[in-house]
């Protein structure tokens, strides 16, 4: 029988930013929308000079800013408006892990959520994501284990209750 897990932390910036990133990665393809970028932009200008196809060099390098834009966006500058607007994120959270639930507490927050409400989890260098819906997760910073011992009793606990388990760069 696994024991509860106990920790208690505030989040930083950087915890946010970096889940927040790595939780993106897992649903775009950069590895495609980077090199179409350049492509959109390379091509757009080569045919911008052309009298014949002017508009569609014109038309290739505005879909490359754009596409640009929205990857800067996701990626740099909304997880920290996010963060820096989510007032939750400054208070200390305690959290406690069982195999039968998930409870969490913070001044404003005091409940019980069974491990059946995260769809799958990231588990990343710097952090466990718990994701449910869409674009819904909660972050649990590596830095709030108090060692190893604890990290690996927190992935086992994983591997028992959340069906998928998804790990970047570990």
């Amino acid at each position: 029988m696994n024991p509860t897990i106990q920790l208690t932390f505030r989040y930083s910036e950087r915890d946010y930013v970096l889940a927040a990133r790595a939780h993106l990665a897992t649903r775009t393809r950069l590895f495609l929308d980077i090199p179409l970028v350049f492509i959109l932009a390379g091509v757009g200008a080569y045919l911008w000079r052309s009298p014949a196809h002017h508009w569609v060099g014109v038309i290739s390098v505005l879909i490359s800013v754009i596409f640009s834009l929205i990857l800067v966006l996701g990626f740099i500058v909304i997880p920290q408006i996010a963060f820096r607007r989510e007032p939750k994120f400054r208070d200390e959270y305690s959290l406690s892990f069982s195999p039968e639930e998930i409870h969490f507490q913070t001044k404003s927050i005091d409940s019980k959520i069974q491990w059946s409400f995260y769809a799958w989890a990231l588990i990343d260098p710097h952090s466990y994501l718990l994701c449910h819906g869409t674009n819904s997760f909660t972050v649990i910073p590596k830095r709030a284990f108090q060692d190893v011992d604890q990290r690996r009793a927190f992935e086992l606990l994983l591997e028992e209750c959340i069906p998928k388990l998804v790990r970047k760069g570990n």
